[in-house]
């Protein structure tokens, strides 16, 4: 049954929601990795000179593995998830049904990629529209009719659309400098280079220096409970996209369904790539941890959702 006309602009909305946190939240990240960086810099040197040197490397760090990320990450991610680019001809279902949906997002057609695994799943990569890839599993093939297969793919093209794709690399760049930084400063205090130099350099200093240990400590966790809230807000607001491109909430629902109750595990799967993907491929990790950890939000809530959709009823707001 077609989403009720009003519907349609609470998406936009929470869209346009969506994108005005996405944006605001990168600026916190930023911000924090730069303080991040002045602080440890300041306890590591013993001056304000020191703290400089430390932001830039804060910065440059930033800089080089958020270009090698935006450039290549798509690859690297396919690449580790064993995907290999198909022809129309080796899934003709699969490349019509990524064309309505490409043709009623009003986006270009990704390029098709195809997992060789029997679990039940997909996700979409890339730095924008243009770039965009979109990989399926054998097994979602095979376990999916067309009507459930179309509503992943609408899921994923959601995240193209939505830009959740670029989003996610950039959230992951940030993440990733977070800790890159942290460890640099503990694994200083380890070989004792921050403890000697925390002796000589005044009061101050031996206050940044207690400071940065905290920050070091905390921020990676800190950064990754973020990272992980984030995504699962995008996967409500991918599954509210999806149905206002197909119509039928019925197929994602029953998709979503199919993939919760498979058994298969996905071996190419890892804590890296695990928030990718339409349902959290690492069950066991996702039954230990269903609070803070999770990556994605409760399926069965996702799926409640979708069959209110299905009887008309107004998707409730995403916790």
């Amino acid at each position: 049954m077609p989403a009720p006309a009003e519907n349609v602009g609470t998406f936009r909305d929470r869209i346009a929601v969506n994108r005005r946190n996405s944006l605001l939240l990168i600026l916190i990240f930023l911000a924090f990795v730069t303080v991040l960086g002045y602080v440890i810099g300041y306890a590591w040197v013993g001056d304000p000179a020191g703290a400089v040197f430390g932001l830039l490397l804060a910065f440059a760090a930033g800089t080089v593995s958020g270009l090698a990320t935006y450039y290549a990450g798509d690859r690297m991610v396919l690449a580790a998830s064993r995907a290999r680019e198909i022809t129309h001809d080796e899934a003709p279902v699969l490349f019509n049904v990524v064309e309505e949906m490409a043709i009623a997002a009003g986006l270009p057609m990704p390029k098709v990629y195809i997992i060789e695994d029997s679990a039940p799943n997909a996700f979409a990569t890339g730095r924008d529209p243009e770039h965009a890839k979109i990989a399926v599993t054998r097994g979602l093939l095979e376990k999916l009719d067309r009507d459930e297969l179309q509503g992943v793919v609408a899921h994923e093209m959601a995240h193209v659309g939505n830009y959740d794709i670029r989003y996610a690399m950039l959230v992951g760049i940030l993440v990733g400098t977070t800790v890159l930084i942290s460890d640099f400063f503990l694994r200083t205090l380890w070989f004792g280079r921050g403890q000697r130099r925390g002796e000589g350099g005044g009061q101050i200093q031996l206050i940044m220096f207690l400071i940065a240990l905290v920050l070091a400590v905390l921020a990676p966790l800190f950064a990754r409970l973020l990272q992980l809230s984030i995504s699962r807000q995008r996967e409500y607001l991918a599954d509210a996209t999806a149905v206002s491109l197909t119509r039928n909430p019925k197929g994602l629902a029953d998709a979503l369904q199919k993939i919760s109750s498979d058994r298969e595990v996905l071996e190419v799967a890892n804590r890296a790539t695990a928030h990718l993907y339409i349902a959290n491929p690492i069950k066991k990790f996702e039954r230990r941890a269903k609070g803070l950890f999770s990556t994605h939000p409760p399926i069965e809530e996702r799926i409640r959702i979708l069959r209110a959709m299905e009887t008309g009823g107004v998707p409730q707001q995403a916790p």
